[in-house]
């Protein structure tokens, strides 16, 4: 009955422009993250150990797999050790959403 609930909640949600284009955007960096952590399992290693493997810190590691790419060349890196590779897209908004973002700023975010 409360998974009934939540997905109620979420497609009721979603029916907002803003809320979608943030949905989106984490269910994007999902899938992001799944290889990294795949990977790690696949390989039995834990966070250090993928970090000294690629080069970074363990914290990278960590913030990277709880979808903080506030270092896109890290993040790059450390797909391309996994066997991935990132390409991004702009992706123009439609300007019914870009105004609704500009009207309630990007505080919400």
């Amino acid at each position: 009955m409360k998974s009934n609930n939540v997905k109620q909640h979420l497609e009721e949600e979603l029916k907002d422009p803003y809320f979608k284009e943030l949905y989106e955007l984490e269910e994007q960096k999902l899938q992001l993250v799944k290889p990294i952590i795949a990977y790690r399992i696949k390989h039995k290693l834990n966070q250090k150990q993928l970090a000294l493997k690629v080069g970074v810190t363990q914290q990278h590691i960590s913030k990277i797999e709880s979808g903080d790419f506030s270092n896109m060349a890290t993040l790059g890196k450390v797909l391309l050790y996994v066997g991935f590779s990132v390409h991004f897209q702009l992706i123009r908004l439609k300007p019914s959403v870009s105004r609704l973002i500009h009207k309630r700023g990007l505080q919400a975010a």
